[in-house]
């Protein structure tokens, strides 16, 4: 009788958990949706929240112009519209990797740029600009680069014939420190008062660029490749438990590794394909949401997601205001990202990583 009431306890206690998660979810996706129609009004040329509600909500952009005023129009429309579009897909596909990867290594330290994708996508985008390619070329070039690097890497941790964690983590240093290198090197052969500039800019992560294009692209892999990350999520969880554990409950961990690791990493390379460098995100967000919903990828993933939109939105709505001249956005993430990084690391290390 006691063990009964005891079960019956779990499971209400359980069920109460899964209620709170999803309020909690729902009222951060209300919160992405209010922060993404406020920075639809910043700018140099201020639209008050009404005329942008009546902009977004009421209004085609093929049919639109003349209806409003066309200053307001093409501000929100053709400006602001792609860019905080563009902004919010990537923050919510960078944090969904970091916390499948983070999942998969079983590790709290590990973020989209430990397998070198991001140095290869970089590389990708550095060699476009110096060839003078325009910007979609320089977003598929780009795109096919971070593949192509987590290819190598892949090739590389098989070569190894284990296919392990380490070998990949070893290999993903090897091949992105490799990039970093050939970086390096077009940078200092260019010419440092035309492409030069352009480079090191776009290394440092900006949204300035954003066309409806560039959105439909982080669309489409965050749709390709996020969505049956969201399906795994609760396998997930048993390859968290640990590669025995895994295949005692019937799971096939390389396949699902292998599988994990390929989606997060189209994800990725999406990204820095359309905005360049952008740090910290897949690191400290997942921490974040761990702390609000516990280490239950079945709510940690689209929390994090979520909170991955709002967070780099935030930062890119800091970096157009701040200044008059434009932050690049990479800067803020990582000046922020680092502090916020080390208050989770004191917050969770008297209790351990595991049990966050």
């Amino acid at each position: 009788m006691m063990k009964r009431a005891t079960d019956l306890s779990h499971a209400n206690s359980y069920l109460r958990s899964i209620v709170r998660s999803d309020l909690l979810l729902a009222l951060l996706f209300l919160v992405l949706v209010a922060l993404m129609l406020m920075s639809l009004t910043i700018g140099r040329y201020p639209v008050p929240i009404g005329e942008v509600a009546r902009i977004v909500f009421t209004t085609l952009p093929f049919d639109a112009v003349g209806s409003y005023d066309d200053k307001s129009w093409v501000a929100i429309e053709i400006i602001r519209m792609p860019r905080v579009l563009l902004v919010t897909i990537c923050g919510m596909g960078l944090a969904l990797s970091g916390a499948v990867l983070q999942g998969v290594f079983r590790n709290p330290l590990v973020g989209p740029e430990i397998i070198g994708l991001t140095s290869g996508a970089a590389l990708g985008g550095v060699i476009a600009i110096v060839l003078g390619w325009p910007t979609i070329a320089l977003v598929g070039f780009a795109f096919g680069s971070g593949l192509l690097t987590l290819f190598v890497a892949f090739a590389l941790a098989a070569l190894t014939g284990r296919a392990s964690t380490l070998a990949l983590v070893l290999s993903g240093v090897i091949v992105g420190h490799f990039c970093s290198a050939i970086i390096g090197l077009i940078q200092t052969l260019v010419d440092p008062t035309v492409k030069l500039p352009s480079i090191l800019y776009w290394l440092l992560g900006s949204f300035v660029g954003a066309t409806y294009e560039k959105v439909a692209i982080a669309a489409a892999m965050m749709l390709f490749a996020g969505a049956p990350l969201l399906a795994l999520r609760w396998r997930i969880n048993l390859l968290s438990l640990g590669e025995v554990d895994a295949r005692a409950l019937g799971v096939n961990v390389n396949v699902l590794r292998w599988a994990l690791l390929g989606l997060a990493a189209m994800i990725v390379a999406a990204q820095v394909s359309v905005s360049g460098g952008v740090g910290w995100v897949g690191l400290i967000v997942p921490h974040m949401a761990r702390l609000l919903v516990g280490p239950d990828h079945g709510r940690l993933l689209p929390t994090a997601a979520v909170l991955g939109g709002i967070f780099l939105l935030s930062m890119d709505d800091l970096a157009r205001t701040l200044t008059d001249q434009e932050i690049p956005i990479g800067l803020l993430t990582n000046a922020v990202g680092a502090p916020v990084f080390a208050f989770l690391f004191w917050r969770t290390q008297a209790r351990g990583w595991v049990r966050d």
